[in-house]
């Protein structure tokens, strides 16, 4: 993301908190944004497992 546009991201993040919102949760939705962004960056690069893999090597009983 462009210096740019991430500081208007930030700006629209700050401005959907509520006005009584404490630093923690303002870190919190960046934390989330962040993490977020990093899925979907890795989605685009490929780095995904499918579905099926994720459970291979487990024995759950349904």
């Amino acid at each position: 993301m462009q210096t740019q546009n991430l500081k208007e991201e930030a700006h629209r993040l700050i401005d959907r908190l509520p006005d009584d919102s404490t630093w923690e949760d303002l870190m919190y939705e960046i934390y989330v944004r962040q993490v977020v962004e990093a899925g979907l960056a890795d989605s685009r690069a490929g780095k995904v497992t499918p579905v099926e893999k994720i459970g291979e090597n487990r024995n759950y009983v349904i």
